[in-house]
């Protein structure tokens, strides 16, 4: 019988940086699996290592300015159409966390099924260590934006910084801000 393969993302509401997506499935029991974002930066490394040593994995990155030509919505599914054809060999059960599942067929959905699923916990923490590590290694080429602090995300600082600097390259452009009077961007397209 083929193994579960749970599917997490990471990134989806940043104002900079990739969305990451992983997928995972465990061929050996982990301790300490949880949603990674109850789990402390420390806890989240050392797993990443044992969840790699221990699964077959596949992880997707789509860039800021993927997201940006794209929509989320379509990089999302697209991220898991790949994880799904990569994993197909080893799993034809997959399990997303979340809401939807982008009308993707045999890809079930469950809200917090990062905190209820070993497989799904892994994927969550193999998506955000995976894109906290990409942010800390592009922060030095952005110096201005500090995004080894933030990783890319809307805090106070982020935007303060976005109001002097204005955007990179890294940024992106079709989320709007209210805090900078933005109004809602044509360039959010939700496509399925």
């Amino acid at each position: 019988m083929k193994k579960l393969c749970g599917i997490d993302e990471a990134g989806r509401g940043p104002l900079a940086g990739p969305l990451v997506v992983a997928g995972v499935i465990l061929e050996k029991d982990i301790l300490g699996l949880n949603d990674s974002k109850v789990l402390s930066e420390k806890k989240r490394e050392k797993l990443f290592d044992e969840i790699k040593e221990k699964s077959k994995y596949h992880i997707v990155f789509k860039s800021a300015k993927e997201i940006d030509d794209f929509g989320i919505s379509f990089c999302l599914k697209s991220s898991i159409l790949e994880i799904m054809e990569q994993l197909q060999e080893f799993s034809n059960n997959f399990l997303m966390d979340g809401n939807t599942n982008f009308g993707i067929q045999n890809l079930q959905k469950e809200i917090k099924a990062d905190a209820k699923y070993a497989q799904v916990s892994a994927a969550s923490i193999l998506a955000k260590v995976s894109r906290d590590r990409f942010m800390d290694e592009i922060s030095p080429l952005y110096a201005n934006y500090n995004f080894h602090k933030h990783k890319g995300y809307g805090t106070k600082a982020h935007i303060e910084v976005i109001r002097k600097f204005g955007r990179s390259d890294i940024h992106r452009f079709s989320f709007k801000l209210k805090a900078l009077g933005e109004t809602e961007s044509l360039l959010q397209k939700t496509l399925f």
